[in-house]
């Protein structure tokens, strides 16, 4: 335990993904993918269901428009891409993930957010130390949810979906916002430590020069984020306190 605690302490910054490292949003999104899916295979007559694994096979960690091609990639469906605007209603790639889209933002607004209260604590640890917060998610959503969180304040810099598809980012697995985010700092990665509970965001850390990286098991497993490339794996961020 002493080691866990220790192991963060030379860092420089540290890159936070925002749900279900920070936030219990990834549960929001995990319903609101089911429920989009469900819809959609229900409506167009497939019948190979949706199942709890496909979000973290397919889904979790990815930018969300990745999310609905890789998906329907595994069920052999093709869709036309459609305009980033297009009508939630829509058949497309695009309408799908504006779709999806609502239906997060309904749930979060019907529920409000609630930060983990490990993670808080880890937040106010590392302020005091001295180190540089970002926040590094392929969610379009993040700074609502982190001002729906009382998160916003912690955060000078917020790499988010949209930041990405602005700057031309490769979303996760990809290092690219990680490093944009680095950059946004002025912290070398080398001096980084990526956090991160998806398989896609830990594969991330572990394809860029990054300090270390620290997976959150919050379902995903401590050996599939070890061998996604986890420097080491903690239960909850309070267990590095």
């Amino acid at each position: 335990m002493t080691e866990l605690r220790t192991s963060w302490t030379g860092a420089a910054a540290l890159l936070f993904d925002l749900d279900g490292v920070l936030t219990p949003t990834a549960v929001v999104h995990e319903q609101a993918w089911q429920e989009l899916f469900d819809g959609y295979l229900a409506e167009t007559g497939h019948t190979q269901d949706y199942q709890e694994s496909d979000y973290f096979d397919y889904i979790d960690g990815k930018p969300r428009f990745d999310g609905v091609r890789d998906f329907l990639a595994s069920r052999g469906i093709t869709l036309p891409e459609g305009p980033a605007d297009d009508d939630p209603a829509h058949p497309t790639v695009q309408g799908l993930g504006n779709r999806k889209n609502l239906i997060f933002n309904e749930i979060v607004e019907s529920h409000g957010v609630v930060p983990y209260a490990g993670s808080v604590r880890f937040i106010d640890a590392a302020l005091a130390q001295g180190l540089k917060l970002a926040v590094v998610s392929s969610s379009r959503n993040a700074p609502a949810v982190l001002k729906a969180a009382g998160l916003d304040g912690y955060f000078p810099v917020v790499v988010d979906g949209q930041v990405a598809a602005d700057a031309g980012l490769p979303g996760k697995p990809d290092p690219a916002t990680f490093d944009y985010a680095a950059g946004l700092l002025d912290v070398p990665a080398e001096d980084c430590i990526v956090v991160e509970d998806a398989v896609s965001g830990v594969q991330a850390g572990s394809a860029g020069h990054f300090r270390a990286v620290i997976g959150v098991d919050r379902g995903a497993g401590h050996q599939t984020l070890l061998d996604a490339g986890a420097t080491f794996v903690v239960d909850d961020l309070n267990d590095l306190l």
